[in-house]
């Protein structure tokens, strides 16, 4: 059933003006004792919408008017079904009133990168990011990955040049640790141009065995974007072959949520909420999760 419109619009609103700090002393339902400081300049709350990839394929305009009824602005594009161009699925997302934060995008194969420069003058964002599905065997190797920190380098040159940014999302088997010792997660930012940022998944450093605060700390300012997810995170959940197991709304996880939160003030710009896999009903989820970011202060809309 879909909410009341009108306390949904009202609840929207309150939540906006509480997230940016003009309704701190009178909070009705009070900030959670894990609540981000009003000190903290907040990063914006978008949604990776390859969290409703399914309900997208059956019904893409009503998919994008409910995200933006529960209150998103901002989404990160992934893929339409077949048959959308990119050029209908913005006009669809302008037409929801929805703006694109971030865009996932191919890595361009034979050497044509103008089809980059296209799909960012699309969706008037600037932001392109490589999302790193499925494993590249080069990370296998060192030698393998410094071949990709390279292809990576000289891609972020091309954008950058054409008024761009390229950033980099990772997966679990970025941080498992190659015979000669490191990972190819530290190789690969040991050797990638300052301007490549990192677009973290919390959720799967957390299945890699590390600690998603402590990876944020140890790359700085690298990390301009997080996705943000929760769930068992389970160290066996590795294998290339989907459906992952089914994710929660976040802060009802495993994930230490408001300490990520913590460890990514003054750095991460964007909190990217993508849900893999769910058990319910991902509207619901979404909506809780959405409440959840804003009321603790994590992120603004």
């Amino acid at each position: 059933m879909v909410p009341n419109m009108k306390n949904q619009f009202d609840r929207r609103s309150f939540l906006k003006l509480s997230g940016m700090g003009l309704l701190a002393s009178t909070l009705p339902f009070g900030v959670t004792s894990c609540a981000r400081s009003d000190a903290a300049v907040l990063p914006r709350l978008s949604i990776q919408l390859y969290t409703v990839r399914n309900q997208i394929a059956t019904d893409l305009q009503g998919t994008l008017r409910r995200l933006a009824e529960i209150g998103f602005t901002h989404v990160e594009t992934a893929f339409w079904p077949e048959g959308v161009s990119h050029r209908e699925g913005a006009a669809y997302l302008k037409e929801a009133g929805l703006t694109v934060s971030s865009i996932h995008a191919e890595l361009p194969e034979n050497g044509d990168r103008n089809t980059l420069l296209e799909i960012a003058e699309l969706y008037q964002c600037d932001r392109l990011i490589w999302h790193g599905w499925p494993e590249d065997p080069r990370y296998h190797s060192v030698e393998g990955t410094l071949e990709l920190a390279s292809l990576y380098n000289e891609l972020s040159g091309y954008l950058n040049a054409n008024g761009l940014r390229f950033g980099l999302h990772n997966h679990w088997w970025e941080f498992r640790t190659l015979p000669e010792g490191e990972t190819p997660w530290e190789i690969m930012h040991r050797e990638l141009d300052e301007a490549i940022f990192s677009q973290l998944d919390i959720y799967w450093v957390k299945v890699a065995g590390l600690d998603p605060a402590e990876v944020i700390r140890q790359l700085g300012n690298r990390v301009e974007m997080l996705h943000v997810k929760d769930g068992p995170a389970n160290p066996d959940d590795t294998s290339a072959d989907e459906p992952h197991e089914p994710m929660t709304v976040v802060g009802q996880g495993t994930l230490d949520i408001p300490s990520i939160m913590e460890a990514s003030t003054g750095t991460a710009e964007w909190m990217v909420l993508e849900m893999d896999e769910v058990d319910g009903d991902v509207f619901n989820m979404l909506e809780e999760s959405y409440n959840y970011m804003l009321e603790n202060r994590f992120a603004v809309v």
